[in-house]
């Protein structure tokens, strides 16, 4: 059974002085985008409402629909009533709005630093993910291609990554948050591991399982 954000219960009208009151989270429990998003408010201890959008429905809620009209798609965080998109905008919202509450920044406070998480984490979301889409829905000499790619796409994370635990060295941060949510591809990696061991994790993360088969599904896996 997919897991379940340790949140105040949210009820199935959503309506406006509701969403106003708490932090809201719109989302597929199996969108790797959106897993981002509670991952970080897990980390930085912020209670939030859960409100599931499943995708495998072509048509979007009327939530959906009200909160993000230019794109209709999730994750969607709502705060205090009003929405914000986009997974990566998203996380540094969370990082500006509470890491200072609770003395963890999410992003390096070097601005060199910041500069260069968010340039990978462009990476992850423009390289990786569309290599690693392509691989799952390709077959024969096109999905070879595929995974030689996605491969030479992790050895270079691997040497952003260098010796250190994580992406911001020796703290969970923004980098690993954006990459973790993919890593049931790649799930041998020591870092990922690492990565599996905090709580916030196990309240987000999928059983690798039940996501494979709903890839098989997705993507026509045989």
């Amino acid at each position: 059974m997919h897991p379940t954000p340790a949140a105040a219960a949210v009820t199935g009208e959503h309506d406006d002085n509701e969403l106003a009151a708490c932090v809201v989270v719109v989302d597929f429990w199996a969108n790797g985008f959106g897993m981002r998003a509670r991952i970080a408010l897990h980390v930085l201890q912020v209670g939030f409402g859960f409100v599931e959008e499943d995708l495998r429905i072509r048509e979007r809620s009327d939530l959906v629909l009200r909160m993000n009209p230019v794109h209709r798609s999730v994750p969607i965080l709502i705060h205090r009533g009003r929405p914000i998109y986009g997974s990566i905008n998203i996380l540094q919202y969370i990082d500006e709005v509470w890491a200072k509450r609770v003395g963890t920044r999410l992003l390096p406070p070097d601005p060199l630093k910041r500069a260069s998480a968010r340039f990978w984490a462009d990476f992850v979301d423009h390289e990786v993910f569309s290599t690693q889409t392509r691989f799952l829905k390709s077959k024969g000499e096109e999905k070879e291609m595929a995974k030689a790619e996605l491969l030479d796409q992790l050895r270079r994370l691997e040497g952003v990554l260098g010796d250190r635990s994580f992406f911001s060295g020796d703290e969970f941060g923004f980098l690993d948050i954006v990459l973790i949510p993919f890593s049931s591809m790649f799930h041998g990696y020591k870092w990922v591991k690492r990565c599996k061991e905090r709580e916030s994790m196990r309240q987000v993360l999928p059983d690798e399982g039940e996501m494979y088969e709903l890839h098989k599904k997705w993507y026509g896996i045989e």
